[in-house]
């Protein structure tokens, strides 16, 4: 018999079970769900199916974090329907205006540990693969149920596995490597797939960095993305950690359904163009292409050496268009406030918003007019996705967000690195 994959083994312990195999439905109890400005829709889908009380209260984290500050009066009434439910519940894990992005603060927080489950209503849940966690979105309606029984039944995603080899040049970050990954097998390359890193590029990639790779596979189709959690991570969480974890491993004889091996040395700096995130191409290929606004954040990109990379680039230096700056949570930005980086991010003409989505998927703090183009550190860049449908969006690593808001137009970073 053959050995099992991280996915089989982290659902079957939070279904209670021995084992699993990829195929099975089971009842799964996650050790945390969440939701952010959704939540106000989430109970009324609660009320509709007769519920009235949140079974595990405990295992709850909601955050204000898609459209902070409230930019409408739709939004407020939304936040405030939202802190009263918080109080009704007695849910203690609520994070206010200007905390941070949800995934960010969960991390940061340490609410969820190496093999564990997390269920999230965002899409990009994924990313509590960084830590070795099994992270995976759902929607609102199996958010209620969630929240009225702590279970949800689950069919078990068959597995792939990536293996990363070699050591980043410079200038190209992890976000370059999951637009790599996208780019050569499309969008819904990993539908209903467990994606599974291995190789020792990892050891290359900071925390900070890390983190991208699961995000950016919710653009991948994936249902969960996981990274093998070691020293650095386990060392992050002992100061923040309030339980004991296991860490769970894939087994060396594991099935995988695809098995690919990415050789990361070659890289160069990579583009997503409109409006695909696997329409990918070289920046080589696209240098000089106007650029009407710069935009560093996103759970994607927001952390402080996404700030500290775009600064290195900056130092020195004037931005050219609007450069709209907005740090993934207030640990981020008090980080960035303290090291300098926000210093210099200012001084070079770059605006710094409250910690938050802002014009990801396009609330507010950066829409775009129609027909401009902005080059985005976020994950989409769907036809509309930054709030104006002609619009056009281009995602790329923090260095050539920085590199293009000084020349105008898309940028080579590495012109500004040697």
């Amino acid at each position: 018999m053959s050995g099992f994959t991280f996915a089989e083994k982290a659902l079957a312990r939070a279904a209670g079970i021995p084992t699993a195999r990829a195929g099975d439905v089971l009842d799964i109890t996650p050790d945390l769900i969440f939701s952010h400005d959704n939540t106000a829709a989430i109970r009324r889908i609660f009320a509709e199916i007769g519920a009235t009380h949140i079974t595990r209260p405990e295992r709850i984290a909601i955050t204000l974090d898609h459209a902070v500050p409230a930019p409408t009066t739709q939004h407020a009434q939304n936040h405030a329907e939202i802190r009263e439910w918080v109080k009704a519940q007695g849910i203690k894990r609520f994070f206010e205006v200007g905390r941070g992005i949800c995934h960010q603060v969960i991390s940061e927080e340490a609410l969820i540990l190496p093999g564990e489950v997390i269920f999230g209503s965002d899409s990009h849940s994924t990313h509590f693969g960084w830590l070795g966690a099994f992270g995976m979105g759902v929607g609102r309606t199996e958010m209620a149920s969630l929240w009225a029984t702590g279970q949800l039944w689950l069919r078990v995603p068959e597995s792939m596995r990536i293996k990363l080899t070699g050591k980043p040049q410079v200038g190209v970050t992890a976000k370059d490597i999951a637009l790599h990954i996208i780019g050569c097998w499309s969008t819904s390359g990993a539908a209903y797939r467990s994606v599974e890193f291995t190789g020792d590029t990892i050891q290359f990639l900071s925390l900070d960095e890390r983190a991208v790779l699961p995000n950016m596979m919710a653009e991948f189709g994936a249902m969960n993305a996981y990274l093998p959690p070691d020293e650095a991570v386990f060392t992050y969480l002992e100061a923040k950690r309030t339980r004991d974890y296991t860490p769970i491993y894939p087994d060396e004889d594991a099935t995988y359904e695809a098995d690919y091996a990415i050789s990361v040395d070659a890289l160069e700096p990579l583009i997503a163009l409109p409006h695909q995130p696997d329409n990918v191409v070289g920046v080589s290929d696209v240098v000089g292409e106007p650029v009407q606004q710069a935009f560093l954040g996103t759970c994607t990109n927001g952390r402080y050496e996404d700030l500290e990379a775009a600064a290195t680039v900056l130092k020195g230096r004037q931005v050219r268009i609007r450069m709209i700056v907005i740090p993934a949570s207030s640990q981020v930005l008090l980080r960035a406030m303290q090291s300098g980086v926000l210093q210099t991010l200012i001084e070079a003409g770059a605006t710094i918003a409250t910690p938050g989505c802002g014009p990801c998927m396009g609330n507010h703090m950066g829409i775009p007019a129609p027909a401009e183009a902005t080059i985005s550190s976020a994950n989409r860049n769907f036809k509309g996705r930054m709030g104006t449908a002609d619009a056009m969006t281009y995602l790329a690593n923090p260095y050539v967000v920085a590199a293009s808001a000084i020349t105008g137009v898309l940028t080579d970073p590495r012109e500004f690195l040697a």
